[in-house]
């Protein structure tokens, strides 16, 4: 009888336990919304689109759609107007907000859409505390850091445990007057991708991409970043990938990268995201000599190296043009005799459809739902 009484003074106890942990995720993720979106669970027909994969199929096998400059989606006239103070104090001069704006949808609006690769750039807040995101000199969200977007992403994995999700992480510089990449910064990301949560939602393998089966439920972390102002042990412990930025070409339509020297295992990337057109270009120019580098690695990814990491970037800009092609125009064009084909994104749906049934790897869009059945017609292949 003393027990069973016992028993029932600890119910309480345990769901209020209960109801403490969810009040905390809650102000995580509601912390985390102006880059990852007000959380919903939501089922469709992209939403868990990974199920129809048997487990033993090689990742670098699949045909994987991603988004770049994904944490952009909410900057606007706005955003930049109440970041002005902090613009001021840092004394950076930052460009219209077009510039810097790639995507129209939150994180958890393009998981749900089947995007399954997110591009994230990353440095300290203005304080000098906290990892927040920026695309060059246009901070993104104050409140949104990197450990509350972990938390999103860690949550819906939790929903969608069929799924995976490729987060490519890279430090974004000319962010603040007094910015670098110094150890404190390293260190502080070192911490948020070891911390127990992380080593339980990030898949913990190195340098090599397996199965679907083991990576599902799980976040595969793309290196695009050194940590070279810590002892090598600290790199060593990291999982995922490494895509060193000394390797990393800069504005190249194909780069070969090796990022296991043992196996010598090779990523062919394309990333020519400024086309080097002639001064005085227009944006129809512009776009065809983006989508002309866009479509070469999705052809030899298809027809070469059947093993090999294939990761293409259909993201751009020319914001040197006079007038600027921001990325939206060079994705989706302006809807008028400017661009009279659309952008890259309206291109390559017909050259999609011609390789079906073909292996194409990763590929970042911008504004990936501009047309609407982009990612459609990517995942019919």
């Amino acid at each position: 009888m003393k027990a069973l009484h016992t028993g029932i003074a600890f119910l309480p106890i345990l769901a209020k336990a209960t109801s403490l942990s969810s009040y905390a995720l809650q102000n995580v993720l509601s912390d985390a919304s102006p880059i990852f979106g007000q959380y919903s669970k939501e089922t469709n027909a992209n939403t868990e689109w990974m199920k129809r994969y048997p487990d033993d199929t090689l990742l670098v096998h699949m045909n994987i759609p991603g988004t770049h400059d994904s944490a952009t989606w909410n900057y606007s006239q706005a955003t930049q107007d109440a970041m002005a103070g902090i613009t001021a104090l840092n004394q950076v001069t930052v460009p219209p907000p077009e510039t810097f704006r790639c995507q129209d949808r939150s994180l958890i609006d393009m998981l749900n859409s089947g995007i399954r690769a997110l591009d994230l750039r990353y440095a300290f807040d203005p304080t000098n505390t906290s990892l927040i995101f920026y695309h060059s000199q246009a901070l993104l969200s104050e409140a949104a850091n990197l450990e509350n977007v972990l938390f999103g992403f860690y949550q819906w994995l939790e929903d969608h445990p069929s799924e995976i999700i490729i987060l490519s992480l890279q430090y974004e510089g000319s962010t603040a007057k007094y910015y670098a990449n110094d150890a404190e910064v390293q260190l502080a990301l070192f911490d948020a991708l070891t911390s127990p949560a992380a080593h339980d939602y990030f898949l913990q393998t190195k340098d090599e991409l397996g199965t679907l089966g083991d990576a599902r439920g799980k976040i595969i972390l793309m290196r695009r970043f050194d940590l070279d102002q810590l002892p090598s042990q600290y790199t060593e412990a990291l999982p995922g990938l490494h895509f060193s930025p000394n390797l990393w070409t800069d504005n190249s339509p194909d780069i070969e990268l090796v990022y296991n020297t043992k196996k010598n295992l090779t990523a062919y990337i394309e990333d020519y995201y400024e086309p080097q057109t002639p001064t005085g270009s227009n944006a129809t120019e512009n776009i065809q000599w983006k989508y002309n580098a866009t479509i070469a690695n999705i052809r030899k990814a298809a027809l070469h190296y059947p093993d090999s990491l294939f990761w293409t970037w259909a993201s751009s800009e020319n914001t040197g043009n006079v007038p600027p092609d921001w990325p939206r125009i060079m994705a989706v064009g302006n809807s008028t005799d400017y661009t009279p084909e659309g952008g890259v994104n309206q291109q390559l749906i017909p050259f999609l459809k011609e390789l079906k049934g073909k292996r194409l790897g990763i590929v970042m869009f911008d504004f990936f739902n501009q047309p609407a059945h982009l990612i459609d017609t990517f995942l019919d292949l």
